[in-house]
């Protein structure tokens, strides 16, 4: 094995579906004295360049056939990627089917992602699959003592360099190439397969694989021991993966997550009706609020925890304006992501020079399906996406009192919030905005008495006498186990309740809620969240 040797780079095999900066990479390869050999339309940029290019059927001996699809899958070419050069019996099978030795293969995929982005037929995301490409990585990759492989244009300037100084690239170098070679093609796969189980409704395939591409190297994780770096997958979908920080310093592992948790939120309310505001602190929701402007929205929000709200994530589902810009940067905040941004609305963000500002171009769509993965010790929980709300579902009342239509907004409301907010979820909504909530308890009855208690906080820092949940609704992420937790909520101020019935004692809870005078909704769909 050539090991720690640096292998000088005389013939190089280019074939790549993206041609950015090839013809500058191609040009200095050939100046240095590498001859160049290629396939199609690589072939075609090189030639037109004016560099000395060797097609892949001279070299081969055979014609590219089957509309491209034979080209490169030839021993001619694996012969020369895959021969370990210092092993007699391989140097002589070269020597005896004339098999010259190939140093440098660059390859980058036919676009599979981008073509089922687009939604494409069946038959053309089928004709999207590369063959030959990842056969040539795989194989340059395997022989890294020998062979250089590169699937990233970003790579070229550093290649070129070691060849000037060295005559080819070091080992450890090779390694890390044959490295990110190998993770680009279980990317690639990774992609295909997903699409086969999502196209043939197969989610249960025995195996399963989950890629994504380095977008960001954080300074830590959830703690400042434990590394980080977010990987985007993707999706098309509008969010944190594909929008634009404007400002700001960069964005933690903590600052992305709420930042994720917030903009789902938001996207649950068209920005046609109405204007949202959410307030994440944790993943949870510390505030809410849907208003005739974002500026009424986010007071509102604010109002309902203002504690919490230091050194939160805000999200809106309408573009940033001045007006609410304004009010914003009257306390700390870490986060303001929004589908777009006014210019005035730019320039005072940016009077808070850490402040983030993130553009997402558009809202995710809540009901988009999709797949969400958790790590377990030893393997991965998968599941598809709660994209469900409580639009879907059923909406039967099963008290004698009926709730008016005011009432069933703010029930509507209440449990698009709790969806959101981690079990158990208790959460309190009044014309719109969240009045309380409480969240992560492992008792619902805790859940309904925090979100109250925080409730008489906030309406003392409002300067409003009792608590903010008189008159309230009241939504539930699960059911009631008991009267307790509901009765709480009653006496708490809620007039009406929203829950998802399924428990064994359903009845004794509709039997309290009547007593107690309150309306009680099922809506027949829970929405844990942990």
């Amino acid at each position: 094995m050539a090991g720690g040797k640096d292998v000088p780079i005389k013939r190089a095999l280019l074939s790549v579906f993206d041609k950015a900066g090839m013809a500058d990479f191609a040009r200095g390869l050939a100046g240095l004295g590498v001859e160049l050999v290629s396939t199609g339309g690589t072939s075609r940029l090189i030639a037109d360049a004016g560099i000395p290019v060797r097609d892949i059927s001279d070299l081969t001996g055979f014609p590219e056939m089957m509309d491209g699809r034979v080209k490169t899958l030839h021993p001619k070419v694996h012969g020369g990627l895959l021969a370990v050069r210092d092993d007699a019996g391989h140097k002589a099978s070269m020597d005896e089917h004339d098999i010259g030795a190939i140093d440098l293969v660059v390859v980058n995929l036919y676009p599979f992602e981008a073509t089922i982005a687009k939604n494409a037929s069946y038959a053309e995301t089928i004709e999207n699959i590369d063959i030959g490409g990842p056969a040539m990585i795989r194989s340059a990759a395997k022989n890294h003592a020998y062979v250089t492989v590169l699937v990233d244009p970003s790579d070229y300037a550093q290649v070129l360099e070691s060849i000037r100084a060295t005559g080819g690239v070091p080992y450890e170098l090779r390694q890390k190439f044959a490295a990110k070679a190998y993770a680009r093609t279980a990317a690639y796969d990774s992609v295909i397969s997903g699409w086969f189980a999502k196209t043939l409704d197969y989610p249960e395939m025995p195996y399963r694989s989950f890629a994504g591409s380095l977008k960001q190297v954080m300074r830590y994780g959830e703690n400042p021991h434990q590394w980080a770096a977010f990987y985007a997958g993707g999706d098309a979908r509008p969010g944190v993966a594909t929008a634009t920080q404007l400002q700001g310093k960069e964005l933690s592992y903590n600052n992305l997550n709420d930042t994720d948790a917030a903009i789902e939120l938001v996207s649950e309310f068209d920005p046609q009706q109405a204007a949202a505001v959410a307030i994440i602190k944790h993943a949870n929701p510390c505030g809410f609020a849907l208003g005739a402007t974002l500026t009424d929205a986010y007071k509102l929000a604010l109002r309902t925890d203002p504690v919490s709200a230091f050194g939160g994530i805000v999200a809106l589902n309408r573009k940033l304006d001045r007006a609410v810009a304004e009010e914003m940067v009257k306390i700390f905040t870490e986060v303001i992501v929004a589908p777009a941004a006014d210019d005035d609305a730019i320039e005072i963000i940016k009077s808070k020079k850490n402040l983030r500002l993130l553009i997402t171009g558009a809202m995710p769509d809540p009901k988009a399906d999709g797949l969400t993965v958790r790590s377990l010790a030893g393997g991965l929980l998968v599941q598809s996406r709660d994209n469900r709300s409580v639009d879907d579902a059923d909406f039967r009342v099963v008290t004698k009192k009926q709730p008016t239509e005011a009432e069933i907004r703010d029930l509507k409301v209440a449990m698009k919030v709790a969806k959101h907010v981690k079990s158990n979820a208790i959460i309190y909504v009044k014309d719109g905005a969240t009045v309380g909530i409480g969240a992560g308890q492992m008792s619902r009855l805790d859940s309904s008495r925090v979100a109250h208690r925080k409730s008489i906080d906030a309406a003392e820092a409002a300067g409003i006498d009792g608590a903010l949940t008189k008159g309230s609704v009241v939504a539930s992420d699960a059911f009631f186990p008991f009267p307790d937790g509901m009765l709480a909520a009653v006496e708490a101020g809620a007039t009406a309740v929203i829950q998802p019935g399924g428990s064994m004692n359903d009845q004794a809870v509709i039997d309290a809620a009547d007593e107690a005078g309150v309306a009680m909704v099922f809506t027949g769909m829970r929405h844990f969240r942990h």
